[in-house]
C-alpha cells in the first residue's frame, strides 16, 4: 500500500521550502510566524522597525484606540503561545467582557454581565511590540528592513518570488514558494498582479466620511481597573453619527479616540475635544476627562473609508501568491476589528499550509477564500451600518440586508435585557462565533420575545469608580 502523499512528502528529502511575506507590520509578523514551521521566511519591509513600544511610521493610525477583541487574540495565541502573557507583563490589561465594559450601544446601555468575552486593552505600539519580539526572534525567520518591494515575479499562473530595492539602491530578486502581501492599506499588490496578467479584484467601498481624533490623559489616582467607556452612534437618527472612547492604556494612561461622520466630524482642536465628547448621545466621557491631564495633542486621521478587494472572487487566482490583513480589507475603526482579522487570517494561513503543504496546487486559493471568512463578517458589520449614516458613499443596501439590519437593531434592544441574545451578539462582534450564532433558534425566540430586563436610564459604573475619578463631587449624569 503506498503511503499518503502528505507523509511521503514530509519524509523525502528536499531543499527547504522558501517564504516571503511583504511587510513587517502585524498581519505579516503574524504570518511570518504562521509560515515558520513550513518554510524560511523573510519579511521585507520598508521602514526601520522600533526595538520597543514606539511609533512606528507606517501605522500612523495607531496613535488612535485599538481593541484586541477575543476571537483575535485566541488566534494570536494559537500562533504564538504565552504571548498573552507578555502583554500583560509589558503592561496590557486582559479586559472581562461585557464585565469590564460601560457602552451605550445604539439601542441602550449594555449591561455589565458576567464575563462572556474579553479583549486586551493597550496602547497599538505595546501590543505590536510584543508580537515583533515574539517573532523576530524566532529561528528560520528574517527580517530585511530599509527594503521596498518593487514588483512579483512569475507569471499569470504563478508568482515565483518579489523584486526588491535595498536603501542602498542595490536591486535584487527573492525566490519564494509562497509570498504573502501583508503591506497593509497602502498595497500594491492589485498593480503587481496586473502587471503579471492577473485579471483584477472586485472592489468594495462605503465611505461615511469618517474622521477619527485621539489624544492621551493621564488617568485620575484610583483608576487603575477603570472599564472601557464608550458611547455609540445609532445609524437609525438621520444625524451625523458621532462617538467617543475612553480605553484605559499602560502607564496609568487613558486613551480617549472621538469620530464623526461626515457633517460631524471632530477637529484637532484641544480646547474643542472634551466639548466634543461631552456633546455625543450622552456626555459621561466628557464628564471623565474633566478629571484627567491631557499628556499630547490631538491627532486626526481622515482615512478611514471601508475598502475590500474580493481577491477569493478572482478566476485564476495565481499559485504561490496571497493577501491578508488590510492589504485585503480595511474597515471602520470604530469596531476594532481590524488586528483580530488579521490574526484569524493568518492562522487560516497556517492551517491551509500545514494541511495541504506550501507549494500544494489550489493552496493560494484555499487560503484566500479562508481569508475572505472573518473578512466578510467585519466587512458586513461595517458597512451595513456605515451606509446609513447621512451623505455616505457606496452601494445600497438590498432588501435582504435592509430586512437583517432591522431583525439586528431588534436582537440589540433585546441584548439590554437578556444575556442569553447578548452572548451570541458579543461571540460575534468579538469574531469569536459565526454571523448564524445570530440566528440560532434559541436566539431567534429570545429576540421574538424581547427584553426581560427594563432598559437602564444612566451609564452603569459602579460606585467605586465614580469615586475614584469624581471624589466627592457629583459624578457624570450615571
Amino acid at each position: 500500500m503506498s503511503e499518503p502523499a502528505d507523509v511521503r512528502e514530509s519524509t523525502a528529502p528536499s531543499e527547504p521550502r522558501r517564504a516571503v511575506v511583504i511587510g513587517g507590520g502585524l498581519a505579516g509578523l503574524l504570518a511570518a510566524a504562521a509560515l515558520r514551521p513550513h518554510a524560511d521566511v523573510t519579511v521585507v519591509e520598508r521602514d526601520t522597525l522600533p526595538e520597543g513600544p514606539e511609533p512606528r511610521r507606517g501605522v500612523p493610525q495607531a496613535r488612535h484606540a485599538h481593541l484586541l477583541w477575543s476571537g483575535g487574540a485566541r488566534a494570536m495565541e494559537e500562533l504564538l503561545p504565552g504571548v498573552t502573557d507578555a502583554w500583560s507583563a509589558a503592561g496590557a490589561r486582559r479586559i472581562p467582557l461585557p464585565t469590564g465594559l460601560v457602552s451605550l450601544s445604539a439601542q441602550g446601555w449594555v449591561r455589565r454581565w458576567p464575563e462572556m468575552q474579553f479583549m486586551i486593552a493597550c496602547s497599538r505600539d505595546l501590543l505590536e511590540s510584543v508580537i515583533r519580539a515574539e517573532v523576530v526572534g524566532q529561528s528560520g525567520i528574517t527580517v530585511v528592513q530599509g527594503t521596498e518591494v518593487r514588483g512579483l515575479e512569475g507569471g499569470a499562473s504563478r508568482v515565483t518570488g518579489v523584486r526588491i530595492r535595498a536603501a542602498d539602491g542595490e536591486e535584487r530578486v527573492l525566490a519564494a514558494d509562497l509570498v504573502v502581501d501583508a503591506s497593509g492599506r497602502g498595497s500594491r499588490a492589485t498593480k503587481w498582479l496586473e502587471a503579471l496578467g492577473v485579471p483584477p479584484a472586485p472592489l468594495g467601498e462605503v465611505d461615511s466620511g469618517l474622521v477619527y481624533a485621539s489624544r492621551v490623559f493621564r488617568a485620575p489616582e484610583g483608576t487603575e481597573e477603570f472599564p472601557v467607556v464608550n458611547v455609540q452612534p445609532d445609524a437609525a437618527r438621520p444625524v451625523p453619527g458621532q462617538s467617543a472612547t475612553l480605553v484605559p492604556i499602560e502607564g496609568g494612561r487613558w486613551l480617549v479616540t472621538l469620530s464623526g461622520t461626515r457633517g460631524g466630524q471632530p477637529t484637532a482642536s484641544a480646547e474643542e475635544f472634551e466639548t466634543f465628547a461631552r456633546n455625543v448621545r450622552h456626555p459621561v466621557v466628557g464628564e471623565l476627562l474633566a478629571r484627567a491631564e491631557p499628556l499630547t495633542d490631538v491627532v486626526v486621521t481622515r482615512s478611514t473609508v471601508n475598502r475590500r478587494r474580493f481577491y477569493e472572487k478572482v478566476a485564476g487566482w495565481p499559485e504561490g501568491f496571497v493577501a491578508i490583513g488590510d492589504s485585503v480589507a480595511t474597515y471602520n475603526p470604530l469596531y476594532g476589528h481590524g488586528m483580530s482579522v488579521a490574526a484569524q487570517s493568518a492562522l487560516a494561513l497556517r492551517d491551509r499550509v500545514a494541511k495541504h503543504g506550501i507549494t500544494a496546487p489550489g493552496l493560494a486559493r484555499r487560503v484566500q477564500r479562508a481569508v475572505a471568512g472573518p473578512v466578510t463578517i467585519a466587512w458586513q458589520l461595517a458597512t451595513e451600518t456605515d451606509i446609513r449614516y447621512p451623505e455616505a458613499v457606496g452601494e445600497q443596501p438590498g432588501f435582504v440586508q435592509r430586512a437583517l439590519t432591522r431583525y439586528v437593531s431588534r436582537l440589540m434592544r433585546t441584548s439590554t435585557g437578556r444575556p442569553l441574545v447578548f452572548h451570541a451578539f458579543l461571540g460575534v462582534i468579538t469574531l469569536s462565533k459565526p454571523l448564524s450564532a445570530l440566528l440560532t433558534p434559541e436566539v431567534l425566540l429570545a429576540v421574538a420575545r424581547g427584553p426581560l430586563k427594563p432598559p437602564l436610564t444612566a451609564p452603569p459604573l459602579t460606585e467605586g469608580e465614580r469615586a475614584a475619578v469624581f471624589g466627592g463631587l457629583e459624578g457624570a449624569e450615571a
